[in-house]
């Protein structure tokens, strides 16, 4: 299995090159050359597999043998999870008849991320040392991770990479727009190898920040730049696999030969966990329903489903009725802040993904649509936004829909599951779960089983949390939602670096400091 970039060139590159280079020189996302399909006997081969064996199956439609070999692939997948705290790693919960939760912060971040970022930690260490040992020279290659963060990524970044042999990383948060136990699980990491950066800005300054070093292919090549974020196609493929975990869960719940209509709803920010669905999808997962998109007050997605207008400022006053949103950004422009931080986003990375197969569908050529989507990442830089043609609007409406959900829906959410199930929800759960319950409504109502992922442990957002059952006299925040692990964290040592704005050269000069 080959892979290029979505917005051309000729190089193909191997799964290895791939993981190590993270984003196209060319500013593009790499994508497989082919999305291979299932094996004709998957469905009774695979379904009592674990966590592990769906890794290891899944990974290696898309791994070449003659890069790695099923056994040092299956040593890395149980290396990535041996640590997570529930056997099946990303659990089922039941919240109705037809309505379940995928918990996917069983890691050691409490986290969605930990399930792609174990795993690209121990790729890169893999890699790494494999080259090393076949060097004929003294030298040593080593990565210098750059990843940007609006909450989660950094921390499971940096669980995933401290004391690694051979890397160093850098993680770029926006100061103060991060929840305190997110900052605090970044920040007391004090390993050697981990930098954290607080950059005055927001998360997409952040994110700009850390496009602009890997297209600087002077400073790329001299520092040898890797990428964490979902713009590595590793991320995205390890978080693929959870989808068929909660298929086979689901099926055998089923009476033998009841028909299951399945639809995950996915609270993303920034596209990379629904889009490893529409892979999943993709590879032959059956899906009857459309995959739920699912976006807080930052609704940049919604808005493309709903206008076809890829667009970073909403001028339209159209604002669903009984949406509140999250506290402005200065001048009615730019970032809101929301109680769900990590969906804090304007433009998400990983859509360009997406657009590309919208583009090659569109086209037919895979040259043409690399051409198509490299304007209209010019034209969103340049202006903005961009308006896809009609076409491309119905086919990505025939696979996906999406909401937009407000903060005071959010606080209701969290509310109603713990006074109707005794079940403790983050603010990203809940967005997701709210949208879920108005896609019911497009949906079967008497086959669709809704699948919610759920992103992060509530204790991850106390604020959130605490504001939503501030009047649920049932409800202690310490003995029912705090983890040990997270008591006395907030007072632990911490280690940070500032930057006063958000500026290529001043995180340059941080890198080249320590680096060096």
């Amino acid at each position: 299995m080959k892979y290029f970039s979505t917005r051309g060139a000729d190089e193909e590159l191997s799964f290895e090159e791939t993981v190590l280079t993270g984003l196209a020189p060319n500013g593009g996302l790499y994508i497989p050359v082919s999305i291979p399909t299932l094996p004709p006997n998957w469905l009774t081969d695979w379904k009592d597999y674990t966590f592990i064996d769906l890794s290891v199956a899944a990974l290696s439609l898309y791994i070449s043998r003659d890069e790695m070999s099923e056994s040092e692939l299956r040593a890395i997948v149980q290396k990535s999870y041996a640590g997570f705290r529930h056997p099946d790693v990303t659990p089922l919960k039941q919240l109705g008849a037809r309505r379940y939760v995928l918990e996917l912060w069983h890691g050691p971040t409490w986290a969605f991320k930990d399930v792609a970022l174990q795993l690209l930690g121990n790729l890169f260490e893999f890699f790494l040392k494999r080259r090393n040992e076949r060097r004929k020279d003294e030298g040593v290659e080593r990565l210098t991770v750059v990843g940007a963060t609006s909450g989660d990524t950094g921390s499971a970044a940096i669980y995933g990479l401290r004391n690694k042999a051979n890397v160093s990383i850098f993680i770029l948060h926006p100061k103060g727009r991060v929840s305190p136990i997110q900052e605090a699980q970044m920040t007391t990491v004090t390993d050697a190898n981990v930098h954290n950066i607080a950059v005055k800005g927001t998360f997409d300054d952040c994110q700009d920040i850390v496009k602009a070093l890997f297209s600087d292919r002077a400073f790329n090549a001299t520092h040898r730049l890797g990428a964490v974020n979902s713009i590595n196609w590793a991320r995205i493929l390890a978080q693929t696999v959870y989808y068929f975990l909660a298929y086979f869960d689901v099926q055998r719940q089923q009476p033998q030969g009841a028909p299951v209509e399945l639809q995950f709803v996915v609270p993303t920010g920034n596209f990379g966990d629904i889009l490893a669905g529409y892979y999943a999808r993709r590879m032959g997962l059956p899906m009857h329903a459309k995959l739920g998109v699912a976006t807080n007050a930052n609704d940049i997605l919604a808005r493309f489903w709903r206008t076809g207008r890829y667009e970073k400022v909403d001028d339209s006053s159209d604002v669903p009725l009984g949406v509140v949103d999250g506290k402005q950004a200065e001048g009615g422009h730019g970032v809101k802040e929301t109680l769900s931080p990590a969906m804090d986003i304007l433009v998400s990375s990983n859509f360009e993904r997406l657009l590309w197969y919208l583009a090659y569908e569109n086209e037919g050529d895979r040259d043409r649509a690399c051409q198509v989507v490299d304007g209209w990442m010019g034209k969103m830089k340049a202006d903005g936004r961009v308006e896809v043609p009609v076409s491309v609007l119905e086919a990505a409406r025939r696979d996906f829909c999406a909401e937009r959900v407000g903060d005071d829906e959010t606080l209701a959410t969290i509310k109603k599951h713990f006074a109707e199930d005794g079940y403790v929800v983050d603010p990203h759960t809940a967005v997701g779960l709210t949208a879920a319950e108005r896609m019911v409504a497009h949906n079967s109502p008497e086959t669709t089983t809704q699948i919610i992922l759920s992103t992060a442990h509530p204790a991850k957002f106390s604020e959130a949390v605490s504001l939503a059952l501030r009047d649920s006299p049932a409800f202690d925040f310490e003995s029912d939602v705090m983890p040990e692990e997270f008591k006395g964290l907030l007072q632990k040592e911490r280690r940070v670096i500032d930057v006063e704005g958000p500026e290529v050269e001043l995180v340059k000069e941080v890198i080249e400091r320590f680096v060096a």
